[in-house]
């Protein structure tokens, strides 16, 4: 059952002018699709997508009969998908949809925290998924730079949330200093080693030697079966407690 009460971003807040760029030129605007059911919402994402640069609008579906019927495996790079739809769960949706098109990235907003349905992946599909809540400072910027990450096969977690974690008692994550958290946390809100070293006020090479140690810590192996920045962020939200 889909809940109509709950607030939604202000059409202000989701025309706000974002700077984000991307970290590499590409040579063909994201493909991005809108599953969405309010049909308020709905439309001021679709506008907003379609005036986006480096973004090509597809379209939009309110159902997941109809997002199965409107983006057919190849057509879109990105969807950006309510989680409670009318006749069924975003996230079973979006987890078939993957697997017809591996590598397809999916943002999923939500009235809700419910960032710890990530944890819930199956393995094949784990990768190139956001989470952003709808009640949160949700801006122009900050979707469209989860739709760039998510496109990179990487994960993005709502900022406003993210900053409320804290490790939990007897965790992992206890070990890593304070500054190594501080690194976790702007890796998973999808900022590049670049951004983290800018936001952090120190070099790259830094950055990525606090990587190396968040990684030994948490048990993240270097393999080609999953993504070590995707692994780090769903270990954060595995083994931390957001305040109120």
């Amino acid at each position: 059952m889909h809940h109509q009460s709950h607030s939604d971003p202000s059409p202000a807040a989701l025309s706000t002018v974002g700077d984000a760029t991307t970290d590499a030129a590409t040579t063909r605007p994201l493909r991005v699709g809108v599953i969405e059911d309010q049909p308020l919402l709905g439309g001021m994402l679709a506008e907003l997508l379609d005036g986006a640069p480096g973004v090509e609008f597809v379209g939009r579906a309110g159902t997941v009969a109809e997002a199965r019927r409107l983006f057919l495996p190849g057509t879109v790079d990105v969807l950006t998908m309510d989680i409670e739809l009318p006749d069924g769960n975003g996230v079973s949706l979006g987890v078939s949809l993957r697997r017809a098109q591996p590598g397809l990235g999916v943002v999923l907003l939500s009235a809700y925290d419910l960032m710890d349905m990530l944890l819930e992946m199956p393995a094949d599909v784990r990768d190139g998924w956001s989470y952003l809540s709808k009640t949160s400072s949700l801006t122009r910027e900050i979707l469209l730079e989860a739709i760039r990450v998510s496109a990179r096969g990487e994960t993005m977690l709502d900022p406003e949330l993210i900053d409320r974690t804290r490790p939990r008692a007897g965790s992992s994550l206890e070990s890593l200093t304070d500054r190594q958290y501080a690194v976790l946390q702007l890796l998973a809100t999808g900022r590049s080693n670049t951004g983290i070293a800018t936001r952090l006020g120190i070099a790259e090479k830094s950055v990525q030697n606090h990587l190396t140690a968040i990684y030994a810590a948490l048990g993240i192996e270097h393999d080609t079966s999953s993504n070590p920045r995707v692994s780090a962020v769903l270990a954060l939200l595995a083994e931390s407690g957001r305040l109120s």
